[in-house]
C-alpha cells in the first residue's frame, strides 16, 4: 500500500518541492531506493549519494537541499530534521500494512475470573492472566505471556511472545515489551550472616510510564521495599539488567547489555552506550551521556559526555600500560622525594 506525498506533508509538515499527487509505497536507503520509494538524507557527507539516488522523493534538510537539487530530479520534502521525519513516515508506512490483532481472548488462554480485560484487547494463545490483573483498551498480548496477579497493562501497549510481567507491576500507555523480557522478578537482595546468605523478600513493584520500549530478554527487578520506577519515554535495548529500586528518568535511552545495579538514580534525557555499567546507589544527573563499555563507579552531578575505559591496544602494549599503572604509587613516591630533594638543594642559604 502506498500514499501520496501530499498526504505525508499534511500529516508531518515540511516544504514539498514536486508533485503532491506522486505516490510512494515505502521508505528505502539512498543506495537501494527505486522509483516508488522515498528516501532521506540525514548526514551531509552523503549528499553525492542522495543526488544520484533513484528514489521518487527525498527528505532533506534546508542546508543540504540546494546541493542535492542541483543534480537530483525527483521530488523533495524539506524539513529541519530529516531523520525524525523518516521515523514518523516509517511508522505511517508500517501502519498501512500492519496486520491488526483481532479483539478477544484465545480459547487456550487461562484468564482468572476476576481479571479485567477490555473488550478491544487481544489475548493470544496460551497466555496466562492471573487474578486481579487489568488489561486496557487496545492492548495486544502475544502467545505465551504471563500477566501476574493485580498487574496493570495500559491502553495500546504491546507484549510480544513469552513476556513475563509479574504480580502488581504496572506499565502505562503505548508501551512495547519484546519477547523474553521479565518485568518484576526478584531483586538481588541478601543479608550475610557468617558467610550464609539470608534472602530479603522483594515486596516492591516495577512501575513503568507511558511510551516505554523494552527490548528482548531485558530484565527489570522489582523493588525490595519501595518500587523500581521507569519514567515516560524510556527506551531500553535488548539484554539490559535494571536492578531493584532503580529510577530511570524520562526519555533516557540505553543500548544493549547495559547493567544498572540496585538503587541507582538516573536522570532524564541520558544515554548509555552498549555494555556500560552503573554501580549501585549512585546518582546520575539529567543529560549525562555514557560511552559504550564504560564503568560508572561514582555519582555524576553535571551533564556531559563521560568515558571510563582504556582505548583498545595490542595485547603486549596493554600489558606494558598495565604494569605502569600498577607502579604509579611507587613512581609518585619517588617523584615526591625528588621534588623534596630539589627544593632542599635550591633553597636559599
Amino acid at each position: 500500500m502506498g500514499t501520496r506525498l501530499g498526504v505525508l506533508v499534511e500529516r508531518f509538515g515540511g516544504q514539498l518541492v514536486g508533485d503532491a499527487n506522486l505516490e510512494v509505497t515505502g521508505i528505502a536507503p539512498l543506495a537501494d531506493a527505486g522509483a516508488s520509494d522515498i528516501s532521506f538524507l540525514s548526514n551531509s557527507k552523503f549528499r553525492a549519494q542522495a543526488a544520484a539516488s533513484g528514489a521518487a522523493a527525498l527528505i532533506v534538510a534546508p542546508a543540504d537541499d540546494a546541493v542535492v537539487a542541483a543534480s537530483y530530479q525527483g521530488a523533495r520534502i524539506i524539513t529541519p530534521n530529516p531523520y525524525v521525519y523518516f521515523a514518523r513516515a516509517a511508522q505511517y508506512f508500517a501502519a498501512l500494512g500492519a496486520i491488526v490483532a483481532a479483539p478477544g481472548v484465545h480459547a487456550s488462554a487461562v484468564v482468572a475470573a476476576d481479571a479485567r480485560i477490555d473488550a478491544s484487547a487481544h489475548i493470544g494463545a496460551h497466555v496466562t492472566v492471573e487474578a486481579g490483573a487489568v488489561i486496557g483498551a487496545g492492548v495486544v498480548i502475544d502467545p505465551g505471556c504471563v500477566i501476574g496477579r493485580d498487574a496493570v497493562i495500559g491502553a495500546g501497549t504491546r507484549l510480544f511472545a513469552n513476556v513475563t510481567f509479574h504480580a502488581r507491576c504496572q506499565i502505562g500507555q503505548r508501551g512495547i515489551i519484546h519477547s523474553g523480557a521479565v518485568i518484576g522478578g526478584d531483586g538481588f537482595g541478601f543479608a550475610n550472616e557468617g558467610g550464609v546468605y539470608i534472602k530479603i523478600p522483594q515486596t516492591g513493584r516495577v512501575l513503568i510510564g507511558d511510551d516505554v520500549d523494552i527490548g528482548a530478554n531485558t530484565t527489570i527487578d522489582r523493588g525490595a521495599l519501595a518500587d523500581t520506577i521507569i519514567e515516560d519515554g524510556v527506551k531500553l535495548d535488548n539484554q539490559i539488567q535494571i536492578g531493584h529500586n532503580c529510577r530511570i528518568g524520562a526519555h533516557t535511552a540505553m543500548a544493549g547489555c547495559v547493567g544498572v545495579a540496585g538503587s541507582a538514580n538516573i536522570g532524564k534525557y541520558c544515554t548509555f552506550g552498549g555494555a556500560a555499567m552503573v554501580l549501585g546507589h549512585l546518582t546520575i544527573a539529567d543529560r549525562v551521556h555514557i560511552s559504550s563499555g564504560s564503568m560508572v563507579s561514582r555519582s555524576i552531578l553535571e551533564p556531559g559526555q563521560y568515558t571510563g575505559f582504556y582505548p583498545l591496544a595490542k595485547n603486549a602494549e596493554w600489558e606494558k600500560t598495565a604494569a605502569i599503572v600498577r607502579n604509579l604509587d611507587a613512581m609518585r613516591d619517588k617523584i615526591r622525594a625528588l621534588e623534596k630533594t630539589i627544593k632542599t638543594l635550591t633553597a636559599p642559604t
